[in-house]
């Protein structure tokens, strides 16, 4: 029998944050390990709990949502995060996937894109809602950068290559007929030498600076 996710909520909002928990639990197929107003205990709950999915509110009492994301970041670097926001700004957007973010969900979208979000994120995917996307492809669009060499692999550029054509981890394992684990290792490699956190960064910075087609 398949394991269910195991996902842990940050939400001030006490009424969103049982509606999502609810939502969540309807399905069967996640667990619900904890739902929190604050991120104040962060890094000891996400050490504790180790959830496979965290569902991040950026503006929260204390420590936000993009704060959280970082100080996490520095010890887990495998946990998929979602950011739930009202916020669509620059700002926000950039400062949440520079921070390792992986998804950008507006809470105007959660009852119809949740679920089909969580699912695009375990499979090495980025969502997003529709402004999001088009603020990011917007901001894509300045005077290009002359591509650096950060010494990729052919190898490490085929697979990026991939990524920033959309596909999954699991599509990209597929495609060149290699194990996920193995996918993941090279991902990991990418970031690592175009020093970026996450996918949505890292596909930013393929694009601007010329290092795919």
């Amino acid at each position: 029998m398949k394991e269910p996710v195991r996902i842990i909520l940050f939400e001030d909002n006490p009424i969103l944050r049982e509606s999502l928990v609810n939502l969540l639990a309807l399905t069967g197929e996640y667990h619900i390990l904890g739902s929190y107003p604050d991120c104040t205990e962060v890094e000891v709950l996400v050490q504790e709990v180790k959830p496979d999915v965290i569902l991040m509110d950026i503006d929260m009492p204390g420590v936000n949502g993009i704060e959280a994301v970082s100080k996490i970041r520095r010890f887990n670097q495998q946990v998929q995060i979602i950011m739930l926001t009202v916020f669509d700004d620059n700002s926000h957007v950039f400062d949440a996937m520079y921070a390792g973010a992986n998804g950008y969900l507006l809470k105007k979208y959660i009852s119809d894109k949740l679920i089909y979000s969580i699912q695009e994120v375990l499979q090495g995917g980025a969502p997003m809602s529709p402004s999001i996307a088009r603020l990011i492809i917007s901001s894509l669009q300045q005077p290009v950068v002359a591509a650096k060499d950060y010494q990729l692999t052919n190898r490490e550029k085929e697979i990026l290559q991939l990524l920033s054509n959309g596909n999954s981890f699991k599509m990209i394992a597929s495609e060149l007929t290699i194990s996920l684990d193995t996918v993941r290792t090279h991902i990991k490699h990418i970031y690592d030498k175009l020093h970026v956190r996450s996918q949505i960064e890292a596909v930013s910075k393929a694009i601007t600076e010329k290092l795919v087609k």
